[in-house]
């Protein structure tokens, strides 16, 4: 590790974004990974597309060896000053009222869930007992 405690922030890490010098944010760390580009398992643009931006996420999601977290030392130029991360946002969505499609009131609904189940109820025992009876 040769980064002697350089701090940069994300603004400065996004300016590295091309084959010919490219840089990226995983853990609060910052590294140089222009010259593994060639040699990375899942090709430059894997690479490529996570500059910009905290690429945790994406590293972690893949799920690298122990050998390829090793490997990262090497590539260390220093840290990311965190306050430049944007902080993700949960999505919350709105709040919208029950959408009711035919625009039937509630309580008719309500009421023909009940009494349509008792109808064909009613309607297979009268047949039962009408078919017995003749």
């Amino acid at each position: 590790m040769g980064a002697d405690g350089k701090v940069f922030t994300l603004s400065e890490v996004s300016e590295h974004n091309n084959v010919m010098d490219c840089w990226l944010v995983i853990s609060g760390k910052v590294y140089d990974v222009t010259k593994f580009l060639e040699d990375h398992p899942g090709g430059d643009e894997v690479l490529l597309s996570a500059t910009g931006k905290d690429a945790t996420d994406d590293f972690e999601d893949v799920g690298h060896s122990t050998s390829a977290r090793a490997m990262m030392d090497e590539f260390y130029v220093g840290d990311i000053d965190t306050s430049s991360i944007p902080t993700r946002t949960k999505y919350i969505p709105p709040k919208q009222p029950h959408y009711n499609q035919d625009k039937t009131p509630e309580f008719v609904v309500k009421l023909l869930q009940f009494l349509v189940p008792l109808i064909i109820l009613g309607v297979a025992v009268g047949i039962r007992f009408y078919s017995k009876s003749a």
